[in-house]
């Protein structure tokens, strides 16, 4: 049985998703809480690794089970409900910890031909900046970042815009050995919100490692004034890392939402996904 979770967590005191030998990590908690749950050595995969320090409202992964494991989650109850796999969403957040820094939403039987990863057709972030406008305030360190000065955000939602499309974004990707640097930015607007908070939208079909923080990071800049925004396309024809801006902090970013295509057509867009990163 393949499971799908749906997963929140603030990444402050988290070294990353990836599970790594005796560092605590958000796939290695929640995976040692399932073994607990349905026995065994579950291994999660997940829509969108995130680094240290990067929260996430809407993560997904899924878990297989085999037939022991399947067989204990179908013979669980818990009061009322009837419905085991719900039960299993529970039992396996009073291991964590009811109230802990990641939380399993819901966990529900995945639909035929799904797999979190090479199913998603998109993901989106989002990223929150204060500056001198905004003031600073204690309680939102460990997810907003905070700049000085006060920055343009006019200029800022401009350069985003001229980014959005098919590129090469090498200039915005820390490089990976033979890992391809193509995507399609669908999203990138900024708005302040009724705060005076700075945020940043983010969405596309897939990012490369610290791209979404290099991309508010020249945004960001274009707001202190030491770019333009028509810079900001130039350096990424470029295709080379620069020094012209600065990749912004990790704990200003949320992996906010995951998109799926229907049901009927998660089977061939993963088939389509795995051949495409075969190719590159």
């Amino acid at each position: 049985m393949r499971l799908r979770l749906d997963i929140a967590y603030d990444g402050t005191h988290f070294r990353g998703w990836a599970r790594q030998p005796a560092l605590r990590t958000v796939q290695g908690t929640i995976e040692q809480a399932l073994a607990r749950v349905v026995g065994g050595d579950p291994r999660l995969v997940v829509a969108g690794r995130t680094d240290a320090g990067v929260h996430a409202s809407g993560q997904v992964a899924h878990v297989d089970l085999d037939d022991d494991q399947t067989g204990r989650v179908l013979t669980q109850r818990r009061g009322d409900d009837r419905d085991p796999v719900k039960t299993l969403a529970r039992r396996v957040q009073g291991v964590i910890g009811a109230y802990a820094d990641v939380h399993v939403r819901r966990t529900t039987v995945a639909p035929e031909g799904f797999d979190a990863r090479f199913s998603a057709v998109w993901r989106r972030y989002s990223y929150r900046l204060a500056d001198d406008a905004t003031g600073y305030d204690p309680m939102e360190r460990h997810r907003t970042t905070q700049l000085r000065g006060v920055l343009d955000a006019e200029a800022m939602d401009a350069a985003a815009r001229s980014l959005i499309g098919l590129h090469d974004f090498a200039a915005y990707c820390k490089p990976r050995d033979e890992a391809t640097t193509i995507r399609t930015l669908l999203e990138f607007d900024w708005h302040r919100d009724a705060a005076g908070v700075l945020i940043a939208n983010v969405k596309a079909d897939a990012f490369c490692h610290s791209m979404v923080r290099a991309l508010v990071g020249a945004c960001a800049a274009v707001g202190e004034g030491r770019l333009q925004p028509a810079d900001l396309a130039v350096l990424r024809d470029e295709l080379e890392r620069t020094s012209a801006f600065k990749v912004l902090a990790a704990r200003g970013l949320t992996l906010t939402e995951v998109g799926y295509p229907a049901d009927d057509q998660l089977a061939a867009r993963a088939e389509q996904t795995r051949a495409r990163r075969d190719r590159e």
